[in-house]
């Protein structure tokens, strides 16, 4: 009689493993897990954490482990950090309409809202933003997000969005300007 693996030692599929990178390849090495491959969903955002902060700050990277008056439990970061990125990559990939705008803001509002580190959640998440919104661009024109904006308007918008969970208005609200090439 065989055995269902146990929840997260389910290995990708062959045309899963076909359609990742090299170099996600390389940091997952053989075999790859489903589990795997989910620890990356949030990998990417808790080393760009680190890579901004490390340098200076021992806590750079690591996941806040005490209740704050800002965020989620503690306990409950790694779980929503990973399905409010995951939500927003089967959105993109699936064509529910979202623009490059929208995701990289979208991702911002959901990192605020889950507040995962000490301290840096809103630069790392700006970063984040932005490096999402250049990525997805595939217009001639590059784009970036303008966040020289009324603070008041933005944390009130952000506010919004944790009970909303909608970050339309953010969007909205966060210009865009084009980056001039320099070329």
């Amino acid at each position: 009689m065989a055995f269902e693996p146990d929840y997260g030692e389910t290995l990708l599929t062959e045309e899963e493993r076909d359609a990742l990178t090299a170099e996600a390849r390389e940091v997952l090495g053989e075999p790859i897990r489903k589990a795997d491959l989910y620890d990356l969903t949030d990998h990417f955002v808790r080393e760009l954490h680190q890579r901004l902060y490390r340098p200076v700050w021992e806590w750079g990277g690591h996941q806040r482990s005490r209740e704050t008056n800002i965020g989620i439990a503690p306990e409950r970061i790694a779980v929503e950090l990973r399905n409010s990125l995951d939500d927003l990559r089967y959105q993109w990939e699936h064509a529910t309409g979202v623009t490059p705008r929208y995701l990289g803001i979208a991702a911002h509002a959901a990192l605020v809202h889950i507040h995962p580190f000490v301290d840096g959640n809103g630069r790392v998440t700006r970063l984040l933003a932005d490096l999402l919104f250049l990525a997805a661009q595939d217009d001639e024109a590059v784009l970036a997000y303008d966040w020289e904006i009324d603070r008041r308007t933005y944390i009130r918008l952000l506010g919004e969005y944790d009970m909303t969970r909608n970050p339309t208005p953010l969007v909205e609200f966060i210009p865009v300007i084009e980056l001039a090439d320099e070329g």
